[in-house]
């Protein structure tokens, strides 16, 4: 299998969204708004930094349901036919 690209990634990131939607509105609703970092070695960085909706640091991963992203990891997988691990930032 070849590395997977963040332009590969993000070109396809409402099917994945979408196929997560199906499944669960909110797991949906958890990272329809992540913005990709990056893709490297079988990772893809995201993060919720927005400078528009907050004014100083936020930090709500540890608020997320792990069942959300490991829905997230298998639609990834689904979408591009190889795992990604996700890690937020």
């Amino acid at each position: 299998m070849s590395e997977l690209s963040i332009a590969e990634v993000k070109s396809r990131w409402n099917e994945v969204l979408d196929a997560v939607l199906e499944v669960d509105r909110i797991a949906w609703l958890a990272f329809f708004d992540a913005r990709i970092v990056a893709v490297d070695s079988g990772v893809l960085t995201i993060n919720f930094s927005d400078a528009q909706k907050f004014g100083g640091d936020h930090d709500f991963s540890m608020a997320r349901n792990p069942r959300h992203l490991m829905l997230l990891q298998a639609k990834i997988e689904e979408v591009f036919e190889e795992p990604l691990e996700v890690l937020e930032v």
